[in-house]
């Protein structure tokens, strides 16, 4: 399941997606083949946090299974 974080909550990418040029059809992350294609990966700190991507508006999704 894909997450955006912003400070302290976690939002649907629906609710920000949405409107981003870059969504697909129904307003969500282009996300393919488990990768974010709208933006890039993020360099983990630690093993223990999940995938994480910047998308090119400048948010941070997560993939959390």
């Amino acid at each position: 399941m894909l997450v955006i974080l912003m400070e302290n909550q976690l939002l649907e990418p629906g609710r920000v997606c949405q409107g981003c040029p870059l969504a697909d059809r129904s307003g969500q992350p282009r996300w393919r083949g488990g990768q974010l294609t709208c933006g890039h990966p993020v360099r983990r700190t630690t093993e223990n946090l999940p995938s994480q991507y910047e998308c090119q508006m400048g948010f941070r999704i997560a993939n959390i299974e």
